[in-house]
């Protein structure tokens, strides 16, 4: 599988499709893919420890931070966010527990419209605007996509929860234990921003505001509800998005900047043990990647099946009842399927909004080995 994947990845660059890409694949928790294609930059080939901004697909890392702290018995799944974090009571929010955040059932998806990168590079700022937010609809009682306050949310919680951050907890409990700590970020060290590729934009691809404005009256994302967005214009992922200094080096866990190949074996330690590490026991991971809400989004417009942080499902060659992983809006993804015991990720820089053709090219490679 290792040279069919090479392979396919050069032709996949060699076509312009793109510009850089990594490829990493687990099985039965042995790595049987590590494969890269393309440039990071000009003139400086993908390697495999190049770190790659891949926005949402961070989430699943974001998630799995929370899970392995339920197993530690720091707080759990039902914890009303109110225990650790007393602010979020306003504007009838009391009753939202970590639960409804990791089903993206909280009904606070949105940021104020106005919101800029910079804005997002301020924590506090950040979570007071979370806190006193007025809720889209009753916590709990549907799902919608939470774009940037998922990452807010969870961070938070698990900062009162433990005094630490995110960051320190993500270290300590996945990333140190996997062997991957300079591999797997939220906020990249400064003296590690050479080694993160530059992001591109696919021609054609860039969103304005006006765009969005006109997206706003058939798509839930894009409208603006009393001054907030799901999607503010300002602050969208875009390449320029994800080459800003200061996003590489700040928490925004709602996205990441890792590896193809650290995110994938994060995968694979849920779903067995990865040279002797388990992230969490059997029960718990049944639970956390079972099917807990579905049902048409309320802010995506389409329907959707999640799990506890994960989405299940994803249609392509890979695609089963037991599939659970994360997509990042420029075209990354990783999942993984306890079925097979596969795990697999896919890293680019350049971002093709919502295309996953990469992706599942490799996908197919993979379906026949399996």
């Amino acid at each position: 599988m290792q040279q069919e994947v090479t392979e396919a990845i050069q032709q996949i660059v060699a076509s312009g499709q793109e510009r850089g890409l990594q490829v990493a694949v687990y099985r039965h928790g042995e790595r049987i893919v590590d494969a890269t294609a393309g440039y990071a930059d000009t003139g400086r080939p993908v390697t495999s420890d190049t770190l790659f901004h891949v926005t949402s697909t961070g989430k699943g890392l974001t998630s799995t931070v929370v899970h392995v702290l339920v197993k530690a018995g720091a707080l759990s799944y039902d914890t009303p966010l109110v225990d650790l974090w007393p602010e979020f009571a306003a504007n009838g929010k009391d009753r939202t527990t970590v639960r409804d955040v990791l089903t993206h059932s909280a009904g606070v998806p949105a940021v104020p419209a106005d919101t800029r990168p910079e804005d997002l590079c301020d924590w506090d700022e950040m979570c007071g605007r979370i806190a006193g937010a007025t809720p889209w609809w009753e916590p709990g009682t549907q799902t919608g996509y939470h774009p940037q306050s998922y990452g807010y949310l969870l961070g938070e919680l698990v900062r009162r929860a433990t005094g630490q951050s995110i960051s320190t907890q993500m270290r300590e409990r996945v990333a140190g234990p996997l062997g991957v700590v300079d591999e797997l970020y939220f906020a990249v060290p400064p003296n590690e921003l050479g080694r993160v590729a530059r992001h591109e934009q696919a021609d054609g691809e860039h969103l304005t505001a006006e765009m969005a404005a006109a997206m706003a009256e058939s798509v839930p994302f894009f409208r603006v509800l009393d001054g907030w967005t799901a999607a503010p214009p300002h602050a969208m992922p875009d390449a320029g998005y994800c080459n800003r200094v200061d996003v590489l080096t700040s928490e925004i866990p709602a996205g990441g900047v890792m590896s193809a190949r650290a995110i994938a074996r994060m995968y694979a330690a849920l779903i067995g043990p990865v040279d002797g590490v388990r992230l969490i026991p059997q029960d718990q991971f049944a639970q956390v990647s079972a099917v807990e809400v579905g049902g048409v989004d309320a802010v995506l417009g389409f329907p959707v099946k999640r799990g506890l942080g994960y989405d299940v499902g994803f249609q392509g060659p890979l695609d089963s009842p037991a599939l659970f992983g994360m997509a990042g809006s420029g075209g990354t993804a990783a999942f993984a399927d306890p079925t097979t015991g596969i795990a697999v990720a896919v890293a680019k820089n350049r971002v093709t909004a919502g295309d996953y053709t990469s992706f599942l090219a490799i996908s197919a490679i993979v379906a026949r080995y399996i």
